[in-house]
């Protein structure tokens, strides 16, 4: 069986997390995705470290089922043989510094109007125009930008979440917006440019965050491991050495937390705590109470009661903890994969519908790809006077 997106070919412009997370996903349903890399030094995450046996922990990541073509797009030849690709593929996927699509005569607007069928995803920082559109744009430097490091962490001490979440959010709204433009283009035989920014992306995230403040003047305060909305929510030190996380969510589960986990239905019927905003505001008190007795119990214990008082809780692990969960490997949710030092093991995508096939792919190395695609795609691509616009 092939994958949904079987006869899908995208070119990628790359680097770095949000567009090769992007198209990694799009490989694994099916698309052939042609990875454009400089010549001798490749996409940056190349060289982060030697983790997984001489390669990069994040290139391992973000690109097996990809092909590498090393091409210098300054040099006249590789430039005509990217144009050569782009008369075949059905999507570009681009995340290169603000300027160089243009510098490159590859600006969006041309590529649009040269390849009307063509899908084309220009993710940038902080998108065209405005002051800060010609800015450099990481993770950390739009989480700084957007706010989302100051609603974690602990009041006065700002942190960044240990995973991307712009560069991880962004993949996610490229792909997503990529599928429904497939779609549209069965329906009409158009293309679409796709212009994503990631400030856009964070400040959607932090929808929540800017209702309170927009509506209530008031900046949200961090919370450690706990959220700001609601208490008591949070982690807790157990009797055996280990962290419980648990809390609640609404009026009702918090009286099931007060009444049958920790048996004081005074807490239950106590004003002070009768609804969230006045858990909320106390928070340090009932973080102590749940601390206390959560000290007294072990993980189990508390898991187990948790669970028949329909109060969701989790244990809090390490990597390691992840690397080794039963319900992944119960659920099957590793395989392998090849790179060139060998098979390494890899998660499935999350999001398969039953029946799907996952390409197996490979994690290519820089350029292995390069000649194969010259001899497919140079000279031999139809001219861009055939492709027109199918009913």
């Amino acid at each position: 069986m092939s994958g949904p997106l079987d006869g899908i070919t995208v070119l990628a412009l790359e680097q770095a997390i949000a567009a090769p997370l992007c198209t990694r996903h799009l490989a694994d349903l099916g698309a052939r995705v042609i990875k454009v890399e400089q010549p001798g030094t490749g996409d940056s995450t190349r060289h982060y470290d030697r983790t997984v046996r001489g390669l990069a922990a994040h290139f391992v990541w973000l690109n097996h089922g990809k092909q590498s073509a090393a091409l210098d797009l300054t040099a006249p030849a590789d430039h005509d043989l990217l144009h050569d690709l782009l008369e075949r593929a059905d999507v570009i996927v681009s995340n290169l510094a603000p300027g160089a699509l243009d510098r490159l005569g590859l600006g969006v607007d041309d590529l649009a109007q040269r390849y009307p069928r063509l899908i084309i995803v220009d993710i940038s920082g902080y998108g065209r125009g405005g002051p800060l559109d010609h800015k450099r744009a990481y993770d950390l430097l739009i989480q700084a930008e957007a706010g989302s490091c100051t609603i974690t962490g602990l009041p006065g001490q700002p942190a960044k979440p240990g995973i991307p979440i712009a560069d991880i959010g962004t993949a996610l709204y490229a792909y997503s917006a990529i599928l429904a433009a497939l779609y549209e283009r069965e329906r009409t035989g158009r293309g679409a440019v796709i212009p994503i920014a990631m400030l856009d992306v964070v400040a959607e995230m932090m929808g929540f965050a800017l209702n309170q403040v927009i509506h209530g003047g008031v900046e949200p305060e961090p919370v450690g491991m706990g959220s700001p909305m609601v208490a008591p929510y949070g982690a807790y030190p157990t009797a055996d050495g280990l962290t419980v996380v648990l809390g609640t969510t609404s009026d009702r589960e918090w009286r099931r937390l007060a009444t049958d986990l920790l048996h004081r239905p005074d807490l239950a019927a106590d004003p002070r705590y009768a609804h969230n905003a006045d858990r909320v505001r106390e928070r340090t008190a009932l973080d102590e109470i749940v601390g206390v007795w959560c000290a007294q119990r072990t993980l189990a214990e508390i898991q187990q009661a948790a669970d028949a008082a329909g109060i969701g809780n989790a244990r809090l692990n390490g990597v390691q903890g992840l690397v080794e969960h039963p319900q992944l490997a119960a659920r099957g949710r590793w395989r392998d994969i090849d790179t060139p030092v060998g098979p390494v093991p890899a998660l499935l995508p999350p999001g398969l519908a039953q029946g799907w096939t996952v390409a197996a792919g490979r994690v290519p190395a820089l350029g292995a790809d390069t000649d194969a695609i010259r001899t497919e795609f140079a000279s031999t691509a139809p001219n861009a006077a055939d492709i027109g616009v199918r009913p």
